[in-house]
């Protein structure tokens, strides 16, 4: 199959469907699946909306990915999509209700600003995961790399592996589970949210400090281990923002000129 590109590097801009699928009967609807080895980009998420918006499959499973960028990004309902392969940089991004399971690798920025779902990952993920996530579950069996969920603002994180440096950069809302070990520079800047650490850790970040772990967490860490069956460390260190940062108090002159 010839694939063709324009000047400004993007592919195929009025590619269509290729309708390759094989639709049968499921349990709770149809599925299908489908080869993507000989497939571009496009040609692949408009397979799958094709799918899921147009025949309403609710399971997919897309063989061969060849680890190409920006794959499953913008599915917009509930369903489930099994990846069998590896994902380069910004898999499953700006999803809102699928759950998607990859059973290989990904790139950066899996998951961004991802507001409901679930995405599993069986082996490791690269820097950036779950950047900007506002809802659902982000779940790595492997390690992720720096600056994981960085801007997280709701959701989950769950690591079974280690975490990368400067993990939880500006969190400003949700969690962090990481079972391993987390490099330096942890919660940077963080105003809200929580990080659970199982293993060591090199250095805290601005304004991050230890609390003291709550049955709530307790009750939270042992539910989200036992549903994506992920072994418990042993014992998790809590991690919160320290507040030192929060200056809101502070009017500057032209606010406070506004306020009265």
């Amino acid at each position: 199959m010839k694939i063709s590109y324009d000047a400004r590097g993007l592919a195929e801009p009025a590619a269509q469907a290729p309708k390759t699928a094989t639709i049968e009967p499921g349990e709770n609807g149809s599925r299908a699946t489908f080869d993507a080895a000989a497939l571009t980009t496009r040609q692949i998420n408009l397979e799958l909306r094709r799918l899921i918006y147009d025949e309403g499959v609710t399971e997919v499973t897309v063989r061969n990915p060849g680890a190409k960028h920006s794959l499953a990004v913008g599915i917009l309902a509930r369903c489930q999509i099994t990846i069998e392969g590896s994902l380069g940089y910004f898999g499953c991004g700006l999803i809102d209700g699928p759950e998607i399971h990859v059973k290989g690798r990904v790139g950066w920025s899996v998951a961004e600003n991802m507001m409901s779902g679930v995405v599993v990952i069986d082996k490791n993920a690269g820097s950036l995961t779950g950047a900007a996530l506002r809802g659902g579950d982000v779940v790595v069996r492997g390690d992720v790399g720096a600056r994981s969920g960085i801007d997280q603002k709701g959701g989950t994180i769950l690591v079974g592996g280690n975490a990368g440096t400067m993990t939880g950069f500006m969190l400003q809302r949700g969690r962090q589970i990481i079972c391993g070990d987390v490099g330096g520079g942890l919660g940077d800047s963080m105003y809200d949210g929580a990080i659970y650490v199982g293993g060591k850790v090199t250095s805290l970040g601005v304004d991050c400090v230890e609390a003291e772990l709550t049955p709530a967490d307790d009750e939270l860490l042992a539910r989200k281990l036992r549903i994506y069956g992920i072994e418990a460390p042993g014992t998790f260190r809590k991690f919160v923002c320290g507040r030192k940062l929060w200056n809101y108090d502070n009017l500057e002159p032209a606010e406070r000129k506004l306020v009265l």
